[in-house]
């Protein structure tokens, strides 16, 4: 259980901004470069540090080392290193002194935080008697996930996701690193809320990775919309009949569909008269092809709506808007 000034804490950071939060992951031997890096936050995507290695930077334009003078370079023995020392202290930072308090989350592998951010965490793994890992220990890398939320980006999309002011079951398809889970979250956002093209209707958001609401203790840290439930940190397997059975809601949205237990659940929450809006890896419609578990799912027709997103010299654009049958609905290069 997590102590109480933790607890309180927590719900004042999730009052701060994605850019204060930011910058409080970083203890005083690592402030001054936080805040440089602050410079760069609308093109910031990750952060990565490892123990005795270059901080490197994963910008819109492209991967760059953090350097010596707090610019960014491409030359390795111009990067600032980060020390044991410092890496163990910004574990610290973030779990605020209590990696005890955060075991459950490390057992995941990373750690959600204030502003919707997450910290992914690789170390030596420590496990069960019966070979469950029970926590990692001796932090040798961290990978901050900075959190964007661009509200309006489905606003191109969103008039071809509807028919007789109800939403169709929707499939966004994009390689990795091409605003899926950004969409996503516009289109929960708006579908929620309410818009032209139909009235607010109750979401249920299974958030497996705590990547859509970005829920911190409990908190989406994300505007997901006022009708919209949160299932934080659930297997989607399991997540999407729990909101049908306690939520009763009318779409249900997931990120990227896994293998044939997720498409079974699909199946089953269809089945029960709920929309389904959802993200998956893969080039274009015709890719899923290649997996069986989605072959089927096509010929069966299940979605109605297939978005597809690609990259183009850096920026996440929306390439095109399918039908059931393949069909065009609109084909465009809308920049995210």
């Amino acid at each position: 259980m997590m102590p109480v000034h933790i607890l309180e804490v927590g719900r004042e950071e999730s009052k701060m901004s994605k850019e204060k939060s930011l910058i409080a992951l970083f203890p005083t031997s690592l402030r001054r470069e936080g805040e440089q890096m602050l410079t760069l936050y609308r093109e910031l995507e990750e952060i990565r540090l490892r123990v005795d290695k270059p901080i490197i930077l994963k910008l819109h334009k492209g991967e760059f080392f953090f350097g010596k003078d707090g610019g960014l370079t491409k030359r390795k023995e111009d990067a600032r290193c980060i020390g044991e020392e410092q890496l163990r202290d910004m574990l610290n930072q973030i779990c605020k002194d209590s990696l005890y308090a955060f075991e459950d989350e490390m057992r995941q592998g990373f750690i959600s935080v204030s502003g919707g951010h997450r910290v992914g965490i690789c170390g030596q793994a420590v496990m069960e008697t019966d070979g469950s890992l029970r926590t990692l220990k001796h932090p040798g890398s961290l990978n901050i996930r900075v959190s964007h939320e661009k509200k309006g980006v489905a606003d191109p999309v969103i008039p071809y996701l509807y028919r007789q002011q109800k939403i169709c079951n929707t499939l966004l398809i994009s390689p990795p690193g091409c605003g899926k889970t950004t969409l996503l979250r516009d289109l929960v956002r708006q579908i929620s809320d309410g818009n032209v093209y139909g009235g607010g209707v109750s979401v249920g958001v299974v958030d497996e990775r705590s990547e859509i609401a970005g829920s911190y203790l409990g908190i989406p840290q994300n505007d997901v919309g006022i009708r919209t439930d949160i299932l934080d940190a659930c297997p989607k397997v399991h997540g999407m009949m729990m909101l049908v059975r306690s939520m009763a809601p009318s779409l249900i949205a997931i990120d990227e569909i896994g293998g044939r237990e997720d498409v079974d659940a699909i199946r089953k929450v269809s089945a029960c008269g709920c929309n389904i809006l959802a993200t998956i890896h893969g080039e274009d419609r015709l890719s899923l092809q290649e997996k069986p578990y989605m072959r089927e799912l096509l010929q069966e027709q299940v979605f109605e709506r297939f978005v597809v997103l690609w990259k183009q010299q850096g920026h996440p654009r929306i390439k095109a808007v399918y039908g059931k049958d393949g069909e065009i609905c609109c084909g465009f290069s809308e920049q995210f």
